[in-house]
């Protein structure tokens, strides 16, 4: 069993649901990653989504895309990316971590080479933001072949055949956007969201966390009453961003608020 199935598993028999970070790697600067990595599953994460920079993050909006900016202005590759994760690997071998990011840099270290040197540092699965289903068998196949979980993206506007098509070919959990438009986006319908998943739940039998206006506590622990996972990128890129300095602090106050909110929605 994956770290990624091993921890959805465990959090089932717990009646509780998933506490899914994400930030982006070498932001603010390259010696914080793997401490930030440590302060979110000391506040309570139960995966960690790391963000490979890139240049022309299409789906994210300012606040994430600031993050990438400033993480390759301090040189940060995939190859820096997946060392930190060998580096947290050190002290933390059960935590899954899951890179996410967009094709372009997958691609220009072949998919070969990216599946075999991510499930030697101990990656657990990528989201690559910009392989449509239509378009990922190659990917899938690769990464299923080194032990490693293809995670896709799904949205408002998916329709029946994609979902299906995505059913197939996912694993570890799928990623529910929540809004339309990019990352950072506010407002979210908590029946819309409901409805939805159930509808998804149709097609799949995979875990699905949501993500997008997920901003606080009282938002996260209504998404934990329906949905497998809470994802949370941008608010938490915010931390970083406002306190750089003390960002391995505050991310772990701001990750152990959100845990506490989710956990009261503890099944009994």
């Amino acid at each position: 069993m994956s770290r990624i199935a091993a921890r959805f598993d465990k959090l089932r028999k717990e009646g509780r649901k998933a506490l899914i970070p994400f930030f982006t790697a070498g932001d603010p600067d390259r010696a914080s990653c793997v401490p930030l990595m440590h302060a979110l599953v000391a506040g309570g994460a139960d995966v960690i989504e790391l963000g490979v920079p890139f240049s022309d993050p299409m789906a994210d909006g300012p606040v994430i895309q600031r993050s990438s900016e400033r993480a390759l202005l301090h040189g940060v590759s995939l190859h820096d990316v997946i060392n930190w994760v060998a580096e947290f690997r050190k002290t933390d071998n059960e935590t899954p971590v899951v890179l996410m990011g967009y094709a372009n840099p997958v691609e220009s270290m072949g998919l070969e080479a990216f599946a075999k040197v991510a499930k030697a540092a101990g990656v657990d699965g990528a989201l690559v933001v910009d392989y449509p289903p239509e378009e990922a068998e190659t990917l899938v196949g690769t990464l299923d072949r080194a032990g490693l979980d293809t995670v896709f993206l799904i949205s408002p506007t998916t329709s029946d055949a994609r979902l299906k098509q995505v059913a197939a070919l996912g694993r570890g959990y799928l990623y529910y956007v929540s809004l339309k438009g990019v990352t950072g986006a506010a407002n979210i319908d908590i029946a819309d969201v409901s409805r939805r998943l159930e509808h998804i739940r149709t097609y799949t039998r995979l875990p699905v966390g949501v993500g997008f206006g997920i901003r606080d506590g009282k938002t996260a622990h209504a998404i934990a009453q329906v949905a497998d996972a809470v994802v949370i990128g941008s608010r938490l890129v915010q931390e970083i961003e406002a306190a750089p300095a003390d960002a391995a602090v505050k991310v772990r106050a701001f990750m152990a608020d959100i845990r506490t909110a989710m956990d009261a929605s503890k099944k009994k």
